[in-house]
């Protein structure tokens, strides 16, 4: 037992969990040893039943090839764990063929306890997955993987994520202590009720955050912190819920856009229960959120590029199993947003941590959260405000500092911004206060260039940063919107009507001829819908719904549209949305050329035109509605 026992200790990833949690282990230990080329596992047939740590020996592990050729061949020395990622994320398939080297003894773990172990401790489950998301990076690795699975299998596209809600799979109940409770009672707690993961309640009963193993080794234990103190000392202080309603692909988003690994369920006003992302990602693994995760294991630039390569063909996937593209939209921005922080958080590592709070925003397409695979970099830089001695030195770090993020981003793939609308540019680069300053102006100002302006710079979205700087520009920018500013909004109506749908005089499509090929640009027959509901969304001063969609569905329970208005609009902009992706994704997969914005007209099917067709009259319709609603004109 105590040979088991010390094994355990000096072998990771097990060497960093808790002494009662190795103790349980090394009793539930099987000695196996096994002759000289036994076949452990079989590729893509056997279904394993737990994992094997290698005590002394090898293994040796492979890809067979359709000419019964070895590929990828590695040896598994002692110390190593086999059968982790196959349990975890191929169904407990097992992923290669797996042979035994003479004089191999291994420790068996059955897949229950060890998926039981992934479930409660979170760097336990980080140590696989970001060992299976590093080995995806190889391409012919990620060939055998997908390989490995059908069509129906496919890692890429699950449809019940996108059909699913939070109240149809299983979460956990809460556990609970006030903030005033002393740390060593809570981990007492969390012991005797085997939870990773205990919430915090103040005295009025509210939720005000959450401490985890990783809390109490990383603040109470490595920093010697006196355990009598109240747990509200050392707790996580970020609370995101989400209600029980909601589906399974918003909960793992919203959780890496909040970078939270933890989500409370809200049902009927009532906290019901909580979510963790390792246990939904776990349950989801042939998702594309598994991927996202594995953008996150990332380790270098060239990494980041290569993942945001593979980002056309998850798109042409979901899209060809009918996933909704206000959802695909989702999904590449979250990709987006997940390899901007990683580029980020290099660049402050290289440089040394800023001089001052900051927030760096998108703007456009991306703060929308409606990126296409045409993508430009549109970002800006908000920091606190310094005294005037240091206000050069702050200033000087940012520039410099947008300079290598935005270089980065260029090398990944997403290229400069033609209209220099960057944080590059000292324009977009200013404290707090010189940002409500430009808001403040260009909306008193009411002139056409000032409302452009404020059309780019209302479509803003932080991702990395201090989130309550964001808030704080938009309550300002709030209260100067509730100011008599009619001439502003005419200038935005004005604005929002500078694109027409390509319709010619007899209502056909009108086209353009380019390179011999007749197209037209999708982009701009989307334009005059994202402009439109965007006039709308600041007259009813709408800022917590970032895209297109969400405003619509705002705007409706408001009364600005009825249904018939918001179902018509909704369904033509999102038909146009799944287009634009679907022709962007076979340039880039079927044609390799970078994909563009121009739908050639002899490519689309009868249905496709008249549907076209008729989502055109139907924004020429809601134009004729925004100029007299703004305008007080029909010219």
């Amino acid at each position: 037992m105590d040979e088991k026992l010390n094994f355990l200790k000096s072998t990771a990833p097990y060497a960093a969990l808790p002494e009662n949690i190795l103790a349980e282990l090394s009793i539930l230990l099987e000695e196996v040893s096994y002759f000289e080329e036994t076949k452990v596992f079989d590729q893509g047939i056997q279904k394993l039943k737990g994992i094997q740590i290698i005590e002394s020996g090898s293994f040796e592990t492979f890809f067979m090839d359709q000419t019964k050729a070895k590929r990828k061949l590695e040896i598994y020395q002692a110390g190593s764990t086999c059968g982790g990622i196959s349990i975890l994320f191929n169904k407990r398939k097992s992923l290669k063929t797996v042979i035994a080297k003479a004089g191999t003894k291994t420790y068996f773990l059955p897949k229950k306890e060890f998926k039981r172990i992934c479930t409660e401790f979170e760097d336990f489950f980080d140590y696989f997955a970001n060992d299976f998301g590093k080995r995806m990076l190889d391409d012919e690795y990620a060939h055998f993987y997908k390989n490995n699975n059908t069509l129906e299998d496919n890692y890429l596209v699950v449809d019940q994520l996108y059909s699913s809600t939070i109240k149809s799979v299983s979460y956990r109940n809460i556990v609970d202590s006030l903030e005033s409770t002393p740390i060593f009672e809570v981990a007492k707690k969390m012991a005797a009720l085997k939870t990773s993961c205990l919430f915090i309640k103040n005295s009025e009963n509210q939720y005000v955050g959450f401490v985890t193993d990783i809390t109490l080794r990383d603040r109470v234990i490595a920093e010697q912190v006196n355990p009598n103190y109240p747990v509200g000392s050392i707790m996580d202080n970020q609370i995101v819920s989400i209600s029980a309603y909601a589906y399974v692909y918003e909960a793992i988003l919203l959780m890496f856009s909040s970078k939270s690994r933890y989500l409370l369920v809200e049902d009927d006003g009532q906290f019901v229960g909580f979510l963790s992302r390792n246990r939904l990602l776990s349950e989801q693994t042939k998702s594309p959120l598994v991927f996202i995760q594995s953008v996150k294991s990332a380790t270098n630039i060239d990494d980041l590029k290569t993942k945001w390569q593979k980002v056309p063909s998850i798109v042409a996937q979901l899209l060809e199993r009918g996933v909704h593209a206000e959802i695909v939209n989702q999904v590449i921005t979250t990709i987006a947003d997940t390899i901007s922080n990683k580029i980020i958080e290099d660049v402050i590592r290289k440089i040394g941590p800023p001089p001052a709070k900051f927030v760096f925003m998108v703007l456009g397409s991306e703060g929308r959260k409606e990126l296409s695979l045409k993508t430009d970099q549109d970002n800006a830089i908000i920091y606190e405000d310094t005294s005037e001695e240091q206000r050069a030195m702050v200033r000087s770090y940012f520039l410099d500092f947008a300079t290598q993020v935005s270089d980065k981003l260029n090398y990944v793939g997403f290229v400069y911004c033609d209209g220099d609308y960057m944080a590059t540019n000292p324009n977009w680069t200013h404290s707090l206060s010189h940002w409500k300053y430009n808001y403040k102006n260009w909306i008193e100002e009411a002139l056409p260039e000032a409302a452009i302006k404020f059309a780019a710079f209302f479509d803003c979205r932080a991702i990395y940063g201090d989130l309550e700087m964001m808030q704080n520009l938009r309550e300002f920018v709030d209260d100067e919107l509730k100011k008599p500013i009619e001439k502003f909004y005419v200038y935005l109506a004005k604005n929002a009507l500078l694109y027409e749908p390509p319709l010619t005089y007899f209502k056909n499509i009108k086209t353009q001829k380019i390179e011999s090929k007749e197209v037209f640009d999708i982009k701009t027959a989307m334009t005059p819908i994202v402009d439109l509901v965007r006039v709308y969304a600041l007259q009813n001063r709408i800022f917590q719904r970032e895209n297109t969609g969400e405003r619509l569905r705002t705007l409706k329970d408001l009364g600005a549209f009825n249904q018939t208005q918001f179902n018509e609009l909704t369904q033509s902009y999102y038909y146009l949305m799944g287009l634009r992706l679907k022709n962007q994704a076979n340039q880039i997969l079927k044609d390799h050329v970078s994909p563009n914005n121009l739908i050639e007209i002899n490519n689309l099917t009868k249905i496709e035109k008249v549907t076209l067709i008729e989502i055109f009259k139907t924004i020429l319709n809601f134009q004729s509605g925004i100029k007299m609603k703004f305008t007080n004109s029909l010219i």
